[in-house]
């Protein structure tokens, strides 16, 4: 194996995890950032980070990071770590689309004695049973012999700027003893927190995926108890807040569960259960409670506008947030257009209205406008959907002006007392 001091590294994909490994990386060793993107990569290389993951100083200060869309750029490198996104389709299969196609172009480039590893979340097997064999088959190299592969899967929690890279424990682990030892010893120069070497690969991305599916799981039950809650007439988060307060009790709260890990992760493993013949309950019910979130806040929407005498055709809302999250332009996965969707089959127009989310990525990914200043005095029925802190700010008192005489202020994420807000979930 070769020794970590003396490498070059790829990191191949530079989104929302790509990127700031990238920078990391390159503070103490050469780095060439690689994106099919070619816009995404003169962004990169003007000196900003549209994602806000990384900030334009620290950019400025990554003198030893270069960015490309060229592929030949990438064949000095000795070490490949591939950080492209892993989606579902529109069925929701498991996607390994973007993550074949850099394992091709490494494989383009792939040399005797070269490292590739994958950080993209995957089900267990993928790397050893669909990654290796195109890199094998394309290169004409042999497996644990000419080359060695390894998987650190990703925990990037977009808009953390507390749990960033190097301050996330980082798991490992490689194809072989040594090719394990060479990658925990690589991420070991900048992971200040920490890492774990995992016994497989396999066992590694296990654990990626059930980190998330664990957090799925958990809001959907939470979700179920609050559909409950809200028929008994309680306040969920009086109960939560309540139940809080013993030691052990996990803190978990209701919402929409998007994002490009949480949503996602889950379908990586049912796919590998149903191939190996288990068929999982718990994750999928879990899946299909989080996945109806959009349509049952919608629901409550309108049966609270009837009740109050509001009418529902032609009534006009303002859902404010559309990311997936709070504090970040992060818009994959997000699970705010279900209610909007669904607010637009009641007759409802809806405008949108998100000071983090990028309107041109809005526009081409959701298609949808979004509103830059609402108008006071406007809507039916105003819904905070994302915590975000300009929301925060501006208070129940701040955004009630929006409505007109007669509104409904839903408040999904409870940031609000309750007595400032009509609907809660």
């Amino acid at each position: 194996m070769q020794k970590v001091e003396g490498v070059k590294i790829a990191v191949v994909g530079l989104g929302y995890v790509g990127l700031p490994l990238a920078v990391e990386f390159a503070k103490q060793l050469p780095v060439v950032g690689f994106d099919i993107n070619e816009s995404r990569v003169a962004e990169l290389r003007a000196g900003h980070d549209r994602t806000l993951e990384v900030s334009d100083e620290e950019l400025a200060e990554a003198t030893h990071l270069t960015c490309t869309a060229d592929p030949a750029d990438i064949a000095d490198c000795s070490v490949y770590i591939v950080t492209t996104p892993t989606p579902i389709d529109q069925h929701k299969r498991p996607d390994l689309g973007p993550v074949l196609s850099a394992t091709r172009t490494i494989a383009g480039v792939l040399k005797r004695g070269d490292v590739v590893i994958y950080e993209s979340t995957v089900y267990p097997g993928a790397t050893e049973e669909d990654c290796v064999p195109v890199l094998g088959d394309l290169s004409g190299l042999r497996f644990n012999e000419d080359f060695h592969v390894g998987y650190s899967p990703e925990r990037i929690n977009p808009g953390d700027k507390e749990h960033r890279v190097s301050t996330i424990l980082k798991v490992t682990s490689g194809s072989t003893p040594e090719a394990a030892d060479f990658v925990d010893a690589l991420y070991q120069r900048i992971i200040t927190a920490g890492t774990h070497k995992a016994p497989s690969i396999k066992v590694a991305e296990a654990a990626k995926v059930i980190e998330n599916t664990q957090r799925d799981v958990n809001i959907a039950l939470i979700n179920e108890l609050a559909i409950l809650f809200n028929r008994l007439g309680i306040d969920t988060e009086d109960v939560l807040v309540a139940a809080g307060t013993k030691w052990n009790f996990l803190p978990f709260r209701p919402g929409l569960v998007g994002g490009h890990c949480i949503g996602v992760d889950p379908y990586y493993l049912t796919h590998k259960a149903q191939q190996v013949g288990y068929h999982p309950e718990i994750i999928l019910a879990g899946r299909r409670l989080n996945d109806s979130m959009g349509a049952y806040v919608a629901s409550q929407l309108v049966k609270r506008m009837t009740k109050e005498g509001i009418p529902v055709k032609g009534a006009r809302a303002l859902i404010m947030g559309l990311t997936f999250k709070e504090n970040t332009p992060d818009l994959r996965n997000t699970r705010v257009v279900d209610i909007i969707a669904e607010l637009e089959e009641y007759g409802i127009d809806v405008d949108v209205h998100d000071p983090w989310a990028d309107p041109i990525d809005a526009k081409e990914h959701l298609g949808l406008d979004l509103v830059s200043e609402p108008v006071e005095g406007t809507y039916q029925t105003i819904v905070v959907a994302v915590a975000h802190r300009e929301f925060r700010a501006l208070g129940s008192q701040g955004i009630r002006p929006f409505g007109s005489d007669h509104h409904v202020l839903a408040d999904l994420k409870s940031i609000f007392a309750q007595d400032e807000a009509d609907l809660r979930l």
